[in-house]
């Protein structure tokens, strides 16, 4: 039992509140509410953390990907500035005679979308995975300061 409901299964076992010594569990108001659409299975990385910011050269975004290696990640931009950052993690192999204390971490799949301002370099994307952190760098074109022409007041 637990304040916040268990989204991939419940893996302590039927013998009661005490059967987990590492819990911390006081008590599940939804418990035996069955959650189908967020099995773990199937459940999405809700929590895929992204950082966005500008700097005077370009955006920077960094995602914590913890776990994932860069061939389960991909990085797409879509022609109206649109950057797509999605992945998938598996599903972990279960034995038989495995017991489970606690399942927290998740799987499936996941995807992130930012709509790119009129001054991003499009087509000189880079990205870059290291400890599990994707780095995509969108290059800013330089914005051009409008000519001021100086107009003569006749009068």
């Amino acid at each position: 039992m637990s304040l916040i409901p268990s989204f991939f299964g419940n893996r302590r076992g039927n013998n009661g509140i005490f059967s987990d010594p590492f819990a911390l569990d006081v008590w599940d108001p939804l418990r035996g509410i069955p959650f189908p659409e967020l099995s773990r299975e199937n459940s999405a990385f809700v929590t895929t953390r992204v950082d966005w910011k500008e700097t005077p050269e370009a955006h920077v975004f960094k995602a914590d990907l913890p776990g994932l290696k860069k061939e389960e990640v991909k990085v797409e931009v879509e022609d109206d500035r649109v950057l797509q950052i999605s992945g998938k993690r598996n599903v972990e192999k279960e034995e038989k005679n495995d017991k489970w204390h606690r399942v927290e971490r998740s799987s499936g799949e996941f995807v992130r979308r930012f709509r790119l301002p009129e001054n991003a370099k499009m087509d000189q994307v880079k990205a870059a995975m290291e400890n599990g952190v994707l780095t995509i760098t969108v290059p800013k074109e330089e914005v051009k300061k409008p000519d001021v022409k100086s107009i003569e007041i006749s009068g």
